[in-house]
């Protein structure tokens, strides 16, 4: 292969070559021979990437299955409103995970049916926040204490550690892929992190020192995070220009 002149004198230099293929183009044998295995790695390395980050949503959708459950069991026991509030935000978030994994495996088509999915998770949101605040500051006003839930503190607990790093993993992934819908998602996944901590903080204040108050207070806390989940999914920013 014969290169043109520029290249030839550009391929004296090692250092200035990679710079010559970039500027002018010039490309060498070695590099046309180098293209397709080099283009076939690098399609390897995405799949790979996108099989991870379809892995990640799968275990979220799981966990915030198993956080809904036990924590609206345990809420309903205890009498808390901040854990049915967090159990259902979970089915909420729930929903919202596998529009997102729908949209990700049905390409365009997948694309409108997720923002109708997405309009009703916002919808839900804002149906959650309402109840959240009605009830928590009835509660208050009434002066009705919850018992002490250990199940709610635990759950808390590990959620405050697991969602962080299900956050830090997602956008790992996604900044690899490129990917401004898991950008979005690990967002949600660090709200509802936040919820945890108010969860737990409410909780284990009841739980030592009989502060019945403390559960409702961290119930009000919530309100403003769901509303703004709401306000996310309405506009579409939990999978917004999904790739």
């Amino acid at each position: 292969m014969t290169l043109p002149f520029r290249c030839r004198f550009l391929t004296a230099f090692p250092a200035s070559l990679d710079r010559a293929r970039i500027v002018y183009g010039c490309r060498t044998a070695n590099d046309s021979a180098m293209m397709p295995s080099t283009i076939s790695a690098h399609v390897d390395l995405r799949e790979s990437d996108t099989r991870k980050g379809r892995r990640l949503e799968y275990f979220t959708l799981g966990w915030n299955l198993t956080e809904a459950v036990v924590g609206i069991g345990a809420g309903l026991i205890a009498g808390s409103i901040a854990l049915i509030g967090f159990g259902v935000d979970s089915i909420i978030e729930s929903f919202s995970g596998a529009s997102l994994l729908w949209r990700l495996q049905s390409g365009e088509v997948g694309e409108r049916r997720e923002q109708v999915a997405l309009k009703l998770v916002g919808i839900s949101f804002f149906v959650l926040a309402a109840y959240v605040a009605i009830d928590s500051t009835k509660t208050l006003i009434q002066r009705e204490p919850s018992d002490t839930s250990i199940v709610g503190v635990c759950l808390a607990a590990v959620s405050i550690i697991v969602m962080p790093l299900l956050a830090r993993a997602k956008r790992r992934v996604a900044a690899r892929l490129n990917s401004r819908a898991l950008v979005a998602d690990s967002r949600q996944t660090d709200l509802c992190a936040y919820l945890s901590g108010l969860l737990f903080v409410g909780l284990t204040l009841n739980a030592l020192f009989g502060w019945w108050w403390a559960d409702s207070i961290a119930a009000i806390l919530m309100v403003p995070i769901i509303t703004r989940e709401g306000i996310e999914a309405l506009k579409g920013d939990a999978c917004g220009g999904c790739r």
